[in-house]
């Protein structure tokens, strides 16, 4: 009996194994993309070996639909552990069905969560251009970190340093991560690039996380950047590099009703460039950019690139873009750093070509002293001082413009209010389950006072009790709390008009020998 079963389980072996061969993975069908893709995965002993597993599976998931090679995706996985180690570099796999079988290959490292080491090698070794093995000059490249959020060490100013260097960088946790460390690590916008999921879960991302790796290395040929009221650089791809030849670029405004590349970034077939209208001017083979000067704002305009070469046929690109509208600052006024007797008032756009000193007046509401302040035009803040607490201000900025145009915009400002701390804080223990609480106050410009208690976890196991509170008027200077647990602690923080003073707090603990406990100051 058990050798039939055995031969029955040789059978269907065979039959798996067959069927893999003669039904590889398909390779991938998106071939929107250039760029170099790295993933740091988080493999040290606090990730078990379920979630690694879940890790790669959606890794997995994740890539299938990528057209890997030379010319397309390149992938690399990157392990943290004590020693951080590169599983497979960006020149190992350029088919699915290779970089599948490696991704169920991959065994975790445990040990420490050590990645600002693995860090360093994705800074100087995989990720850096021109490294043996490393990434591609020229293409887009991205960093992707799974963790678990244990204990990662101090990443910020590592991730920093890649993003200096034109890495994206995307963050995908499975734990209890802080929000705020990772925050600052992503690439901009936050929104698109920091995922936190249940590991569980982490199917209902890939999608999303696919669509955002995608927008950073799609494959455009020909591209606006830095669009102003009357200028843009139009950046491409050198395909002329290693070629004798050179790039004519054209540029003018899109004629009436003609049909352009659909917005910035777009590529096609465009309206001819020929005429008075456009201007026209050469850059050399190995160049990438060009500088369109001397556009009119708020205006929608075509520009083509032909490369040229006896070497090689090369086509035509073509992109429509528009100008900003023209704004004079000061469009937008904003306070920050507001303290009892300063505040300090910002605004933009800064516009050093156009505008000649910034002026800047200040009163108290209703009808206070007129106070002026003068600045550089290329200042785009100042500090009010010497303002009176709890006061509001009117505040105009304006901006003298070169061209004779003045432009005015006021904002109301807001001092911070004197709040003086609680001075005084006593309790007194009365009987076995209440207090007697009294403090000292009575300040000018008091609206009350907010008392919390409660239960703090005992030594002998006894569990915390739900917070409770009380307000109470600000003639009122003492309170009795009733039926209270064995070890409860109190605090009572003075109520302003705009928020809460510092307060005090004590702790009342109900045995016999203990009569007072308090905090005088």
């Amino acid at each position: 009996m058990e050798s039939r079963i055995l031969l029955a389980w040789v059978l269907v072996c065979s039959l798996l194994r067959l069927s893999a061969t003669q039904n590889p993975l398909p390779e991938g069908v998106l071939n929107c993309c250039e760029g170099d893709v790295l993933f740091l995965l988080d493999s040290s002993g606090s990730v078990s070996s379920y979630e690694h597993s879940r890790m790669l599976t959606f890794l997995s998931e994740l890539l299938l639909p990528f057209s890997l090679g030379e010319d397309q995706v390149r992938v690399g996985l990157l392990q943290v552990g004590t020693k951080p180690r590169l599983e497979f570099g960006f020149d190992t796999h350029n088919t699915q069905s290779g970089l599948q079988g490696a991704l169920r290959d991959t065994k975790p490292l445990r040990g420490d969560t050590n990645t600002e080491e693995a860090l360093r090698m994705a800074k100087d070794w995989v990720l850096r251009p021109g490294a043996a093995g490393g990434a591609r000059a020229e293409l887009p490249r991205v960093l992707v970190w799974l963790t678990d959020g244990v204990k990662p060490g101090d990443v910020i100013g590592p991730m920093a340093e890649l993003r200096e260097e034109g890495v994206a960088v995307l963050v995908v946790s499975t734990g209890h991560s802080n929000y705020q460390v990772l925050r600052q690590v992503v690439s901009p916008p936050v929104e698109d690039h920091l995922y936190f999921v249940d590991i569980d879960d982490m199917s209902i991302i890939t999608d999303d996380l696919r669509d955002a790796i995608i927008e950073i290395i799609r494959a455009e040929r020909l591209q606006i950047q830095d669009v102003s009221t009357n200028s843009a650089t139009l950046q491409w791809r050198p395909v002329l590099s290693g070629l004798t030849g050179y790039y004519e670029v054209r540029y003018g405004p899109l004629p009436t009703g003609g049909a352009g590349g659909g917005g910035v970034g777009g590529t096609g077939t465009s309206p001819s460039t020929s005429g008075s209208q456009y201007q026209r001017l050469t850059q050399p083979a190995d160049s990438s950019t060009a500088k369109l000067t001397g556009l009119k704002p708020d205006t929608t305009y075509i520009a083509t690139l032909t490369p040229e070469s006896n070497e090689q046929v090369l086509n035509t690109l073509s992109v429509t873009f528009s100008t900003k509208p023209e704004v004079l600052s000061p469009a937008v006024v904003t306070v920050s750093e507001s303290g009892l007797t300063s505040v300090r008032v910002s605004w933009g756009p800064l516009q050093p070509e156009s505008v000649r000193s910034y002026h800047i007046e200040y009163s108290a509401l209703p009808s206070g002293e007129l106070h002026t302040v003068t600045v550089g035009r290329g200042q785009n803040s100042t500090l009010l001082k010497n303002l009176q607490p709890d006061t509001t201000y009117l505040v105009t900025v304006s901006a003298r413009h070169s061209s004779g145009k003045e432009r005015a915009m006021s904002v109301k400002v807001c001092t911070r209010e004197v709040m003086p701390a609680l001075a005084d804080l006593q309790l007194t223990t009365v009987g076995s389950d209440s207090v007697q609480v009294d403090w000292k106050g009575g300040v000018a410009g008091l609206r009350g006072y907010w008392l919390t208690w409660e239960g703090q976890e005992g030594q002998r196991g006894s569990l915390s009790s739900q917070p409770s509170s009380l307000y109470l008027p600000p003639n009122s200077l003492s309170t009795r709390l009733t039926h209270l647990p064995p070890s409860t602690r109190v605090c009572v923080s003075p109520v302003y008009r705009t928020a809460r003073g510092e307060g005090l707090c004590c702790t009342a603990q109900f045995h016999s020998d203990a009569l007072i406990y308090g905090y005088r100051s």
